[in-house]
């Protein structure tokens, strides 16, 4: 079995604003340790797979600091895509340079700034959804047992009859994909205990994405032959013209809500899509008080606090549930449950012409 990585990271991580910029996003900052999310993220999967089999995908410049980032990496393996447009149009040209090279390879995707705790049971668990792609002829996602009622993170209504297994295994059948709820919603569906949170990872052989396409997204199938072509005549010119026409779309629109054809795998291996600022209160290490702070701190009275200020001396007296964030040019303080509209900050920016704090 011909395993291969296709690590998405493309994004330009607007709810880490003001540290992650446009030049800058989130997988190219060290959040989580000393090393930025994206070596994280390929150091995890290197004692399963070489680096001669772990792509990248990303714009243009990305992919620059990608390559300074990943020196062991062959240059062949930064795979560039013409413009961003979403998960489904970046995934179709990722798995059509590797269906190309060989149809019957095992494609895990993986995004580039997500944190995995316990990584040796994440390969377990990932050698298994790669023997689960190439036998059952299924896609494969993994689904995260929900730890509260999120409205933050789409779910995954699976059964829980006759699960299939590999390599030990057991790998459930998806009934349905579902948004982000309401509260109410989200309530309901941990009540049943067959709904887990979509972690946004996927495993299919290439030849079987193609086929679903066929089958359940023929719009998008249209697309794929086109980048299929262009791909097999070294046709950028054409390549690009397929970027301006694709739809921005997500993966899971365009062809996971679609498809019967869906396995799911337990992902208990401690998922974090690190999605906002206060999300680091839970990874950080953190002082009597739960305050998790980088950076000289002196805090008075102070509890729940996220701190990220590692050129000064930060006091703090009397303060509860904040995040604050300090760059060169810009501060950020907000309280920790409304981290989320730290991206209409960005929008805000965009609109008034603040393209230097972008």
């Amino acid at each position: 079995m011909n395993i291969c990585a296709v690590i998405i990271a493309g994004g330009i991580g607007t709810r880490f604003w003001p540290l992650s910029r446009k030049q800058r996003p989130k997988q190219f900052l060290p959040i989580i340790s000393d090393k930025t999310m994206i070596e994280e993220t390929i150091q995890r999967i290197l004692p399963m797979l070489s680096y001669s089999n772990i792509y990248t995908i990303a714009n243009q410049k990305q992919s620059l600091t990608l390559r300074e980032l990943l020196p062991k990496m062959p240059s062949n393996n930064f795979l560039v895509e013409p413009k961003g447009k979403n998960t489904a149009p970046c995934l179709l040209l990722a798995t059509a340079h590797l269906y190309l090279k060989d149809p019957e390879s095992v494609i895990a995707v993986l995004p580039a700034d997500h944190l995995i705790q316990d990584a040796s049971y994440f390969l377990k668990k990932l050698k298994a959804a790669a023997h689960a792609a190439d036998k059952s002829h299924s896609l494969i996602t993994f689904g995260i047992p929900p730890t509260h009622p999120s409205t933050g993170y789409g779910y995954i209504q699976f059964s829980k009859k006759n699960p299939l297994s590999f390599s030990g295994e057991d790998f459930f059948r998806v009934q349905e994909f579902k948004e982000k709820p309401d509260q109410n919603t989200a309530r309901s569906f941990l009540k049943t205990g067959a709904y887990f949170w979509n972690s946004g990872m996927f495993l299919w052989k290439a030849k079987v994405f193609s086929e679903n396409l066929r089958k359940y997204a023929p719009e998008m199938f249209s697309h794929w032959k086109k980048i299929l072509g262009a791909l097999k005549s070294n046709d950028q010119n054409g390549l690009n013209a397929i970027f301006d026409e694709i739809p921005s779309i997500s993966i899971d629109y365009a062809l996971m809500e679609k498809t019967k054809n869906v396995l799911m795998g337990k992902g208990d291996f401690g998922w974090s899509d690190v999605g906002s600022w206060s999300s680091l209160l839970e990874i950080w290490e953190k002082d009597p008080n739960h305050n998790a702070l980088r950076g000289e701190c002196i805090t008075i009275d102070t509890k729940n606090c996220l701190v990220h200020n590692p050129d000064k001396l930060t006091a703090l007296i009397g303060l509860k549930d904040l995040v604050i964030v300090n760059t060169d040019d810009a501060l950020l303080i907000c309280k920790t449950d409304m981290d989320q509209k730290v991206k209409q900050v960005v929008n805000t920016l965009q609109k008034k012409g603040g393209k230097k704090y972008l």
